[in-house]
């Protein structure tokens, strides 16, 4: 399904695992390009609440920025499930998700989903397409990939230059 200028507004899919995987992100420690965000605090992302509402959500500044979940041990991850805000309709920008053995994003970095398209971000060339940030939330596939981090950044949306999270889930 098409929305507007051709963005995906398409319901999301179920994701497939090993019978007994859960949310290995829930309460666990979140780190930022900014410690001290504009709106909320960091460890909102991984309480378990994905309304959006006012309240719970992270708001960050202007230009690139990124959140990290230390999953305090390395995990086989299927899927990174995440929430921008979602309760007026925005595209995010240069949204990419990657994974890491260290919390300085230099060992083993592997990028599981990219649609920064121009390379504004400094992180490659993405070829994801761009979409309507929904209640669902954005799906991603992790691959099986092992890995003990989780970032995923942002560079503002299509109605400002903010970058709003409200919930990351790790399977």
């Amino acid at each position: 399904k098409l929305g507007v200028a051709g963005i995906t507004t398409a319901a999301r899919e179920p994701f497939l695992a090993p019978e007994g995987v859960k949310n290995v992100a829930r309460r666990k420690a979140v780190a930022g390009s900014e410690a001290e965000p504009i709106v909320g605090e960091l460890g909102m992302l991984t309480d378990g609440e994905r309304s959006g509402e006012d309240g719970y959500f992270v708001e960050l500044s202007p230009g690139k920025q990124h959140v990290t979940i230390d999953l305090g041990a390395p995990h086989e991850i299927y899927a990174v499930l995440f929430w921008h805000f979602h309760n007026s309709p925005r595209v995010y920008l240069d949204v990419i998700v990657q994974i890491a053995d260290d919390a300085g994003f230099t060992k083993n970095v592997r990028t599981l989903m990219n649609n920064d398209h121009d390379n504004s971000s400094g992180l490659g060339r993405g070829a994801e397409q761009n979409y309507i940030e929904t209640s669902e939330g954005r799906l991603v596939d992790g691959k099986g990939g092992i890995a003990r981090y989780v970032r995923l950044y942002s560079n503002g949306n299509s109605a400002n230059d903010l970058n709003q999270y409200v919930e990351v889930e790790v399977y």
